[in-house]
C-alpha cells in the first residue's frame, strides 16, 4: 500500500531538485560560479555581504572565527574570533588556500547563493523522504534502500559542489555535478515509481522499451556534449572576449558532434511518439515529449544563429533535465492491459 504523504513528500523533494537544476544553469549562463568562493559559506557568512566593504579589514571591528576578507587580493580567514585594533595585524589571519580566486560580484556572490539554498532545501527534504520511507520496513524494504541511496546522491553531489569551487570551476567537475543532478532525479523518479507500482500492470513490448532506453541515454550525452560546448564559451569570455555573437565563430568539434547528434535524438523520439498513439498511457507523455523537444531545438537555434539570447542557456540545459525526467518515468511507466492489447508496438 503506497503512502499518500511519502509520495507527496518525493515529489516536493523532485521539485527542489529540478530548482537546483534551474539556478545552476542560471549561475553557469551568468558565469556565477565562484561568487561564493568557499563553502559552505560564503565569504565566511551563512547569509553572503551585499557590498565589497564587508569584506574589508577594518580596524576595531568584531571578526568571527572563519570570517573572510579580501586583502592584497587574497582571501583571507579568521583563525578565531578576535577584535582588530587600530593597525592591520596578520597573526589573526590565516591565506585561503584551496585556490586563489579573490574577487567579490554581489550580482554573482547572490545567484550562487540561492544555488546553495535551493540544494540545502533538496537536502532536507531528501532527509525527510529517507526517514518517512521507514513507513514501509514492513511491506516493501526496497523503497528504505533507494531513500537512501537517493540521500547519498544528494550529498554525494553537494560534495561535488564543493569540489567544483575548490577547483575554480574545472570543467570535468562540472559535468559530473550536472550528472549526478541527473541521476538523483532518476533516483527520486524510481523511488515514487517503487512505492506506487500496481500488480495489474504489465510491461510495454521489448522493442518500445529499448527506443526508450537508447532515447535517454541520447539525452543524456547531449547535456555531457553541451556542457563541453560551454565550456569553449566559458573560455572565450575569460580571455575577454564579451561579444556573443563571436562565441560559436569558429567552434571546436564538440559543437558539431552536439549539433549533429541532435537530429538522432528527433528522429528517436519522432519514433517512439509515433508509436505510442496505440496507448493512451504512453501518447500523452511522449506528445509532452515531443513539444519539449521542439522547444530544446528551438532554444539551440537561437543560440547559435542568434547570438545567445537572454535565458536561452539556462532554458536549453533546463528543458533537457526535464527531458530526462519524463523520458525516465516512461522507461518505468507501465501501460495498462487494455493498452497493451491494443499495442505499444514496433
Amino acid at each position: 500500500m503506497a503512502s499518500t504523504s511519502f509520495i507527496k513528500t518525493t515529489k516536493v523533494a523532485l521539485v527542489f531538485v529540478y530548482l537546483v537544476i534551474i539556478a545552476g544553469a542560471t549561475v553557469r549562463m551568468t558565469g556565477s560560479g565562484m561568487g561564493c568562493p568557499d563553502w559552505p559559506k560564503c565569504f565566511g557568512y551563512y547569509i553572503p555581504p551585499t557590498e565589497e566593504a564587508q569584506l574589508l579589514w577594518k580596524p576595531e571591528h568584531q571578526y568571527k572565527k572563519g570570517q573572510v576578507i579580501i586583502l592584497n587580493e587574497k582571501l583571507w580567514t579568521a583563525k578565531e574570533s578576535f577584535s582588530s585594533g587600530t593597525v592591520y595585524d596578520p597573526k589573526p589571519w590565516k591565506e585561503y588556500t584551496k585556490h586563489d580566486y579573490a574577487v567579490f560580484n554581489v550580482y554573482h556572490t547572490w545567484i550562487e547563493y540561492v544555488n546553495r539554498l535551493f540544494g540545502a532545501l533538496a537536502g532536507l527534504a531528501c532527509v525527510v523522504v529517507f526517514f518517512k520511507s521507514f513507513v514501509y520496513r514492513k511491506t516493501n524494504k526496497k523503497v528504505i534502500l533507494w531513500a537512501g541511496i537517493t540521500l547519498f546522491l544528494l550529498l554525494f553531489n553537494a560534495w561535488l559542489g564543493a569540489t567544483v569551487v575548490y577547483s575554480v570551476l574545472n570543467p570535468i567537475k562540472i559535468t559530473t555535478h550536472m550528472i549526478a543532478a541527473l541521476l538523483t532525479v532518476a533516483s527520486l523518479i524510481y523511488l515514487m515509481h517503487i512505492a506506487q507500482v500496481q500488480k495489474e500492470y504489465i510491461k510495454p513490448f521489448p522493442l518500445f522499451k529499448s527506443f526508450l532506453w537508447l532515447a535517454l541515454a541520447l539525452t543524456l550525452l547531449q547535456v555531457i556534449l553541451g556542457t563541453q560546448v560551454r565550456q569553449e564559451i566559458d573560455n572565450l569570455t575569460r580571455a575577454g572576449v564579451s561579444d556573443s555573437g563571436l562565441w560559436l565563430q569558429n567552434p571546436d568539434v564538440w559543437f558539431y558532434v552536439h549539433r549533429s547528434l541532435s537530429l538522432a535524438v528527433l528522429i528517436t523520439n519522432v519514433y517512439l511518439w509515433i508509436k505510442s498513439k496505440t496507448s493512451e498511457h504512453y501518447k500523452k507523455k511522449m506528445s509532452l515529449v515531443m513539444l519539449l523537444l521542439l522547444a530544446e531545438i528551438a532554444t539551440g537555434i537561437s543560440m547559435a544563429y542568434f547570438d545567445f539570447p537572454f535565458g536561452s542557456q539556462a532554458l536549453h540545459l533546463v528543458l533537457a533535465s526535464v527531458l530526462f525526467g519524463i523520458q525516465f518515468s516512461l522507461i518505468l511507466g507501465k501501460a495498462t492491459l487494455a493498452d497493451s492489447v491494443r499495442g505499444v508496438k514496433s
